[in-house]
């Protein structure tokens, strides 16, 4: 009677174990996936080692099972798990790092044109060194023990890199070991803010206005005809979309299984006319690359834009704009900058669009994209973050910002002049930006 007891628990062991690998099975591309693409960002890009990123990022559930190795001659990284399941990430000059066949033959040959010009001004404005400057108005204890706290607790709050600028002017910065002042770091979705002010300078230059109907074919005939610039924008375009990470979903198939990531959204069916839902899409932010590709005649006009218009011409000299298989710029997740250089971005639009005398885009553009979009509850604007409904409650409400996955922020808070710029790998709440946010605040008079 034991020996039959015993020969149906393994046999119940086994289904269970069937049961399990069949539902996990899936997932193992979009893990052995998520694992080369970011080893080989880190170090081609971030200039990590693979120690770092394997005890750092990917220390966490499901991506520390993925084994993965990096190969320093070919610029690719390979990872599987328990030998299943084999992606590789390669490295493209310009275009940064993209997952691709075994077999794959990269196709491109263009790389976006960088001019990249040394000045003699200060930063932020400038590369000729930091302005020394002393502010009545500040009280540096208080301000340095708010910067403290943002490092107090590095095993819960994961902060890596911290920066202030106030009136546009440096007043503080801090960094945990191995990442310093040009050190590159992945924005994840603070990359949708960025993509967002191309449109914010196309329509400056005339050449679009939010307001223009989305100009996809396969929506010409059908419920989705209606859906505007400015509803993507605003992400309420009324189309469906899984913004979900912890499994198989439309954003994991999108960035980790998808050559061309522009095509995901635009596939969706409608399930609402446009603004009756507000649901958060990275495949919205890509259909919105496609679109502003659509913006010119060539490729390399699209791949030299962004720099010329926008980056380059801020002096974001350390960003890279990551691209999919097709040449796409991924600008749902994929842009990398130091901390310095993303901290330029939330300066720029303190100075609502004004840099170094020249208008980039409409002041107008600023109170477009800090409008709370409907639905929202005060949260959301045009691909920026609100604190409009007083998330934050000891923040000011006109706070706006650019925020990604795991923690990244350009905070911009125009009634106190200040720009902030947080990096690490945990966000709000062990990351308390509310209470971090207050301390600085405090420490200006």
């Amino acid at each position: 009677m034991k020996l039959k007891w015993i020969k149906w628990f393994f046999v119940l062991l086994l289904g269970v174990l069937a049961i399990l690998f069949m539902v996990n099975y899936p997932k193992l591309d979009i893990i052995s996936g998520f694992a080369a693409k970011s080893m080989a960002s880190n170090v081609f890009i971030g200039n990590r080692t693979t120690e770092s990123v394997i005890v750092n990022d990917h220390n966490v559930p499901l991506i520390k099972l993925a084994e993965v190795e990096i190969d320093q001659n070919q610029k690719s990284a390979y990872a599987n798990v328990y030998g299943l399941k084999n992606r590789k990430a390669i490295f493209r000059k310009g275009l940064g790092v993209v997952l691709v066949p075994e077999d794959f033959e990269n196709q491109l040959t263009l790389f976006p044109n960088r001019v990249q010009i040394l000045d003699t001004l200060p930063y932020p404005y400038g590369h000729n060194g930091i302005k020394d400057s002393i502010f009545e108005a500040i009280d540096y204890e208080v301000l340095n023990k708010a910067m403290d706290t943002a490092f107090s607790n590095p095993e819960v709050q994961k902060t890596r890199t911290v920066l202030v600028l106030y009136k546009g002017h440096l007043i503080a910065e801090k960094y945990i070991e191995d990442f310093g002042p040009d050190s590159p770091i992945l924005g994840w979705s603070m990359t949708k803010s960025l993509l967002a002010t191309l449109y914010g300078i196309l329509e400056y230059q005339g050449k679009l206005k939010v307001d223009d109907l989305a100009p996809i074919k396969e929506w010409q005939n059908d419920a989705r005809k209606n859906i505007t610039l400015n509803h993507l924008l605003r992400m309420q375009s009324g189309l469906a979309w899984e913004e979900e990470y912890a499994g198989i979903s439309d954003v994991t198939k999108m960035l980790f299984l998808d050559a061309d990531m522009t095509k995901a959204q635009a596939g969706k069916e409608a399930i609402a006319p446009p603004i009756e839902v507000w649901n958060y899409s990275s495949g919205t932010s890509n259909l919105l690359s496609g679109i502003l590709r659509m913006q010119f005649k060539t490729h390399q006009e699209y791949l030299d834009f962004p720099y010329a218009a926008l980056i380059d011409k801020i002096g974001m000299h350390s960003m890279l704009m990551e691209a999919d298989a097709e040449g796409n710029f991924v600008g749902s997740s994929y842009g990398w900058a130091s901390t310095r250089d993303w901290a330029k971005f939330g300066q720029l639009y303190l100075n609502k669009g004004n840099w170094n005398g020249e208008q980039l885009f409409s002041s107008e553009w600023v109170d477009y994209i800090s409008e709370s979009t409907p639905k929202s509850n005060g949260t959301y604007g045009a691909h920026f973050w609100l604190n409009a409904n007083g998330k934050y409650p000891d923040v000011p409400k006109d706070l706006f910002s650019a925020n990604g996955f795991q923690g990244q922020y350009v905070f911009v808070i125009p009634s106190k002049d200040l720009v902030v710029v947080r990096t690490g790998l945990a966000e709000n709440p062990d990351f308390d930006i509310n209470n971090f946010l207050k301390g600085l605040i405090k420490a200006i008079h």
